[in-house]
């Protein structure tokens, strides 16, 4: 594992820097509404820019906005720099949400080196769909969520999980067909999306609350937040957002708690 240094750490959020600018830009010019979210924007909040220490970046969209958002980088997105994946147009990509990377660069995270796509550096492009206003259903939804989440993520899971018997049925889960999976998975979205629940999640990313969502509200009012001296849109009751999150979000975590991502291969631009 490749341990990122001060220099690279900050060189790598500069480049993700780039890629929030140029979302933030597509967004202004074609009426789109996102939100930097999680990690990115509790460093706002708290920072005025990155967590110190955080490798990442995170901006969401509810479900129309992400699919307007997607169909602008055909026409908006600055190609000579970046690209856009997800898995409707990058064949082997097993993630039910999108990527925007960095051309010219490489970030390889840890047994993630045989996916066979161009693996910049990026920032997470999450879509967000709604789940059952009961709470019930809502966890059920969310049982729903993990087995899809555990299938796609056994192509990777068959060599990175440590328990050999989950490592077995990760190799096993790896062979069932992406194609099936992936239909499964956009019946799940049309089925989210079809009212306007009070309540939405990314269907394929961990939730890691007892309430198993996130209040739809706080994604529909944005304001301006600053950002490494941006201006990006952030969630406008951050307060609520945060607290429900992270909970004593200005409060810094102890030095063990704070994690970056195991890298085994990292190529950057810039000085």
């Amino acid at each position: 594992m490749i341990q990122l240094d001060d220099n690279m750490l900050r060189r790598l959020q500069m480049i993700q820097l780039e890629m929030l600018t140029e979302v933030d830009r597509i967004c202004r010019k074609c009426n789109i509404q996102y939100n930097i979210i999680a990690g990115t924007l509790l460093g706002a909040i708290r920072h005025k820019g990155y967590i110190p220490w955080d490798d990442d970046a995170d901006v969401a969209f509810l479900r129309p906005e992400y699919e307007k958002f997607r169909d602008a980088c055909k026409s908006e997105l600055d190609k000579s720099r970046f690209i856009f994946q997800d898995h409707r147009n990058t064949k082997g990509y097993r993630w039910g949400y999108g990527k925007l990377r960095r051309k010219n660069t490489l970030f390889l995270r840890e047994h993630q080196e045989h996916m066979p796509y161009m693996q910049g550096v990026f920032i997470d492009i999450f879509p967000l769909d709604g789940v059952p206003d009961n709470y019930l259903l809502r966890s059920l939804k969310n049982f729903e969520c993990f087995c899809i989440r555990k299938i796609l993520w056994s192509k990777v899971g068959k060599f990175a999980e440590k328990n050999f018997w989950k490592r077995q049925a990760y190799k096993v889960l790896d062979k069932l067909p992406e194609k099936t999976v992936f239909r499964y998975y956009h019946t799940m979205i049309y089925r989210a999306n079809k009212n306007n629940t009070r309540m939405v999640r990314i269907l394929m990313f961990p939730t890691p609350n007892s309430e198993y969502g996130y209040y739809r509200n706080w994604y529909e009012k944005s304001k301006e937040v600053e950002f490494e001296g941006k201006r990006l849109q952030g969630i406008q009751d951050h307060d609520s957002y945060l607290n429900f999150k992270f909970g004593e979000y200005m409060k810094l975590p102890p030095a063990e708690k704070r994690k970056v991502h195991p890298v085994s291969g990292i190529k950057l631009i810039g000085k």
